[in-house]
């Protein structure tokens, strides 16, 4: 029997609780502005990446060398994160060989093959032997995705343009070591191929003092340009949801007091027809100033709105029809309110003053009401009036004015 009692009391309270659900409508407003997103956590939208291609040295001795040959393999691999569609970070490793010339009669300190360059002898340097070493370049970037910035964030965007700029630590492999700080800049382009990969085109330009291939020759720095191919896979999250706020109703309480508004109308429209009654059953009637008393009619409004809808353009109808059978003089004032809690004092005292109007353009105008019987007043943004439902705010009430 206990265990029957249980069973009831948790239906019972399961059927409350879906009640109350049920209940409550839940509205979700979008940000509109493109370039806000949710922000992710740390852990989110974090990417891999690896690529080759060639690299430029630029030395001393660039004139006395064919482009060709100056040409090298180069490697690419890294990892990076997001921290908003517009700003990231990346660590990389980049190297491979270097190729290029140098003085044939330096005898130590200096990367030198002891293969010569055929006939290139100049009287500034001699013979030039080819040279060629290995090295590495460990930086750390910022990038600017330049796409997201001007454009806006959106996810499926086939290409993506992030200059960016950083610095890093550039070491040859073998003697004689070089160990020298890099200045990195360049422009990643990531090619959408699909959630989870991209095609990435990274051009670089790497700057760096001028011994670092061993041969000082009176410039302050040399340099190397690096364009490399690859892909990259980005790790969940991937993207950024978009802003939005989540406006919770009570319909139950809303649904209350439009029965009672009904009731109001019905009310009134049973004066309305015990007047008529009356009224054919008196051959003589002195009219009376203020004899006639109409309740006030109630119209809400969607949030952030001033436009009225079908239902409150029938209720207004009904008024205008009670208001032109009122004794001469009888004036009426139309009430706009806003929710205090949505938008600033000044937005909200345009949008009572903007309700106000609709009703009062839509008696006059729509249902011919003489302007002379009406008055309009905003009230601006106002705590709860009904039931502490922010919703119930944004309304205006008609009424006969005292």
């Amino acid at each position: 029997m206990k265990k029957i009692l249980a069973l009831v009391a948790f239906a019972l309270m399961a059927g409350a609780t879906f009640a109350q659900t049920a209940d409550v409508e839940e509205e979700v407003i979008y940000e509109k502005n493109k370039h806000k997103v949710v922000t992710n956590t740390f852990w989110d939208n974090w990417w891999v990446q690896i690529g080759g291609g060639a690299q430029m040295y630029f030395g001393d001795h660039d004139k006395q060398v064919d482009f060709v040959d100056r040409l090298s393999l180069a490697l690419d691999a890294g990892f990076g994160k997001w921290f908003s569609p517009q700003i990231g970070v990346r660590a990389m490793i980049s190297g491979l060989t270097i190729n290029g010339a140098t003085q044939t009669w330096r005898e130590s300190g200096i990367h030198d093959t002891g293969k010569p360059i055929d006939g290139k002898y100049t009287h500034d340097y001699g013979f030039l032997n080819k040279q060629q070493f290995d090295f590495y370049n460990l930086h750390a970037d910022v990038l600017f995705n330049m796409s997201n910035i001007l454009c806006g964030y959106k996810e499926t965007r086939v290409w993506n343009c992030s200059p960016y700029l950083g610095l890093g630590w550039m070491v040859t492999w073998e003697s004689p070591r070089a160990r020298e700080v890099s200045f990195n800049f360049g422009i990643f382009n990531a090619i959408r191929l699909s959630e989870k990969f991209d095609f990435n085109i990274d051009l670089r330009t790497t700057m760096v003092k001028d011994s670092f291939d061993g041969e000082v020759d009176g410039r302050k720095e040399e340099g190397m340009f690096t364009a490399t191919f690859g892909f990259s896979y980005k790790f969940k999250q991937r993207g950024w949801d978009r802003s939005k706020t989540v406006i919770r109703n009570n319909r139950a309480e809303a649904n209350a007091l439009k029965k009672q508004l009904d009731a109001l109308r019905d009310q009134n429209e049973q004066l309305k027809n015990d007047l008529k009654n009356a009224e054919a059953q008196i051959k003589e009637v002195k009219v009376i100033e203020k004899e006639q008393t109409i309740a006030p009619v109630y119209v809400v409004f969607e949030i952030g709105k001033s436009e009225l809808s079908k239902e409150a353009r029938v209720t207004l109808g009904l008024l205008a029809k009670a208001i032109k059978e009122a004794p001469e003089g009888t004036v009426y004032n139309i009430s706009g309110y806003a929710d205090e809690g949505t938008g600033s004092k000044s937005m909200n005292e345009k949008l009572s003053a903007a309700r106000a109007q609709a009703v009062y353009n839509c008696l006059t105008e729509e249902y011919g009401v003489d302007e002379s019987q009406l008055r309009m007043v905003s009230k601006g943004g106002v705590e709860n009036m009904f039931y502490d439902d922010p919703k119930l705010s944004r309304a205006v009430i008609a009424g006969e004015a005292k």
